[in-house]
């Protein structure tokens, strides 16, 4: 059955109609927050113990907006005999967010989850050049990450829990034979004394 002429007309016309009769709700911002959906993407924050200067964060960003400064140190054996080893040590981590463009990729390819989203969107600077944050700053927005969500209940256990529970019941089997040996070591009979405080 063809279309009837002017029908895609009259139905623009009503979503309009119904547009013009709905009440309009203004968000009062900045007196009035938004709420904002969960695990929104408002700006990177860094957890600075996690990383280890591995650079993949700033090899794979698309928009080389991620700028890292490194040194080695060397750490000394950690038992006698052994060998003096060297660990990158981070001097500088800092983000432009002029030109970042919030793709994740930087937090998804983090091997040691050093970056995180935080829903802190209000960063706004006059002089362009002061959107490149350095890592105090990263780091102050990593306490406004929010927690992850729950599990769900018919999901497998995370691999490092299982592994860590498992040694955990390794060890309390091992340390069941000798709890109950000791126990019994105590109860051991006794030879009797006499008054005077010899054997009989």
């Amino acid at each position: 059955m063809p279309p009837i002429p002017g029908s895609g007309l009259a139905k623009g016309l009503a979503v309009t109609l119904r547009t013009m009769t709905k009440k309009t709700v203004t968000a009062q911002y900045p007196d009035t927050q938004p709420e904002l959906p969960p695990r929104s993407r408002g700006v990177i924050g860094l957890f600075e113990e996690n990383c280890t200067v591995c650079m993949l964060c700033a090899r794979e960003c698309p928009d080389w907006c991620i700028y890292i400064d490194s040194h080695k140190e060397t750490v000394p054996p950690a038992a006698p005999g052994g060998r003096e080893r060297s660990r990158n040590v981070l001097d500088r981590f800092a983000i432009d967010f002029s030109l970042c463009m919030y793709c994740g990729i930087c937090i998804e390819v983090c091997p040691f989850d050093a970056l995180f989203w935080s829903p802190e969107f209000e960063y706004a600077e006059t002089d362009i050049h002061e959107l490149t944050h350095e890592r105090d700053k990263l780091r102050e927005w990593m306490w406004t990450v929010p927690e992850p969500p729950a599990l769900d209940p018919g999901a497998e256990e995370p691999k490092e829990i299982a592994a860590a529970r498992k040694t955990a019941d390794k060890l309390a089997t091992q340390q069941a034979p000798q709890a109950q040996q000791a126990p019994q070591a105590q109860q051991a009979p006794q030879a009797p004394q006499s008054e005077e405080g010899g054997t009989p």
